[in-house]
């Protein structure tokens, strides 16, 4: 058999296509290179949008901030003082971007102003929490980025 250019190009394009789909097959199958979606159910969260902004102007507009700080014991959430603990409803939702199996989520049931994450179910890194709040009719809402 004689090796000539039009062989030598055959030769380049299957090896190119064999090339291409091992890199297919890789990436489809293996564990690594598996990413979730932010939500499950991301188009019934975008029709809510305009109410999440709202919440978040309202939060913005606070005089007494909503101040989240790392203590002993956890992640301490500390509503304004100016707020009455028992007129405050919600929920603090902790998303790990990492691995969603962390992600959770703490009723916000008060006696005192503040609220505290137990230290136990948080692991080192980063962390998006996302206070969702209700007083006095008005809808409250803040989301940060934080490293524990």
């Amino acid at each position: 058999m004689k090796f000539n250019w039009g062989t030598g190009i055959v030769i380049a394009i299957v090896a190119f296509m064999s090339f291409i789909l091992y890199m297919v097959i890789t990436m489809s199958t293996d564990k690594s290179y598996s990413f979730d979606l932010v939500t499950e159910k991301y188009y019934q969260q975008e029709l809510g949008f305009q109410d999440e902004i709202n919440a978040e102007k309202n939060a913005l507009e606070l005089k007494g901030k909503v101040t989240i700080e790392r203590v002993e014991k956890g992640l301490k959430v500390e509503f304004p003082a100016a707020f009455s603990p028992k007129d405050i409803t919600g929920k603090v939702f902790l998303y790990r971007p990492s691995n969603k199996q962390l992600d959770f989520e703490i009723p916000i049931s008060l006696t005192n102003t503040y609220l505290l994450v137990p230290e136990k179910r948080l692991l080192g890194g980063r962390w998006n929490i996302n206070i969702a709040f209700k007083y006095k009719n008005k809808e409250y809402l803040i989301k940060k980025e934080i490293q524990y």
